[in-house]
């Protein structure tokens, strides 16, 4: 046997003894606890959700999911008006964050002087640590009135035969505004993990590319994304999924209507926003149980975009691996 072999062997074997393996069977069986204790409590959530949405589930079925009916007096109750609002918060606040948040990325990552990276990366993350209550206030205080004076009649004058645009009217708490506030927090989520993944992508590779003769940008396009794609995709699906589960911050300032309007610029609202305003108020059994029903429908459009994120990033990593 020779001393490479003997080293790749006590490589393979790092602990010997009855102490090593005491202490890997301890370290075993407490993450084990970890994992399965966190199975269970998601488990018990879902079951907990499922039981308490039962009674509008029999009520009113799968027509729940697109009815945009919400009469307390009448008892009856459907999720439409509600889903269209968070699908149209949610996909506005991602088409806005998402270049906003690479362009941050590359910015810390290739662009920006060492004594800028430290203090602005840590802005970002501070950002992400802002209360969400806290953002909802400052949504109506200072930027709903700012876009309903400023921003939306410009939006207005330049795209207005567009029907998002319509007529901005006199709305500090409309869609629009609960749209740039979900942009401010879904920003850092996918900048932050961009960032990280932008570091992660091999020296050799950009220097190379700079050496065969590309520009900075080229050289961003043709390594740096395609080596990172697939965490990139995987960042953006969790800031949306952070969009749907937005409750108080969105609740604040969309303006709590219930009902469908295409102009961004009309009051609206959110399955969460909906649930958080109502949830303590609700005048009978069913309207909570509705309630109940909305959060079981967020619950499963959360593990559905989990389950994608952690589908993409492993489709990625074996990608990369097969490449390499």
């Amino acid at each position: 046997m020779t001393s490479l072999d003997v080293s790749a062997d006590a490589a393979r074997r790092p602990f010997s003894g009855r102490r090593g393996r005491l202490g890997d069977l301890l370290l075993q069986g407490a993450a084990g606890i970890a994992a399965l204790g966190a199975l269970v409590l998601v488990g018990l959530i879902a079951w907990k959700v499922i039981q308490g949405a039962r009674l509008s589930i029999s009520t009113f079925g799968l027509s729940f999911v697109w009815n945009t009916t919400w009469d307390q007096v009448h008892n009856v109750f459907g999720a439409g008006a509600f889903l269209y609002g968070t699908a149209v918060t949610s996909f506005g606040a991602l088409i806005l964050a998402t270049p906003i948040a690479l362009g941050i990325a590359i910015f810390l990552t290739e662009l920006a002087p060492r004594w800028v990276r430290g203090p602005v990366t840590a802005l970002v993350e501070t950002l992400a640590a802002i209360p969400s209550v806290v953002i909802g206030l400052w949504g109506i205080l200072v930027l709903g009135p700012a876009l309903r004076d400023h921003v939306n009649p410009v939006l207005h004058s330049v795209l207005g035969f567009i029907p998002l645009f319509g007529p901005p009217g006199t709305y500090g708490s409309n869609v629009f505004t609960a749209i740039v506030v979900l942009t401010i927090m879904i920003l850092p989520i996918i900048a932050s993990i961009s960032r990280e993944l932008f570091l992660s992508v091999p020296a050799e590779l950009k220097e190379g590319a700079l050496g065969l003769g590309t520009t900075r940008w080229e050289m961003i396009r043709g390594v740096v994304f395609p080596y990172s794609r697939g965490g990139v995709a995987a960042a953006v699906i969790l800031g949306f999924g952070r969009a749907i589960g937005e409750a108080i911050a969105v609740a604040q300032v969309i303006g709590a209507f219930t009902g469908i309007s295409i102009n961004l610029f009309h009051p609206g609202n959110t399955a969460g926003g909906q649930i958080a305003l109502n949830a303590q108020g609700a005048s009978s059994g069913l309207e909570t149980s509705s309630l109940i029903y909305l959060a079981l429908i967020l619950l499963v459009f959360s593990i559905v975009v989990n389950l994608l994120a952690q589908f993409i990033v492993r489709r990625s990593a074996r990608r990369l691996w097969t490449a390499t």
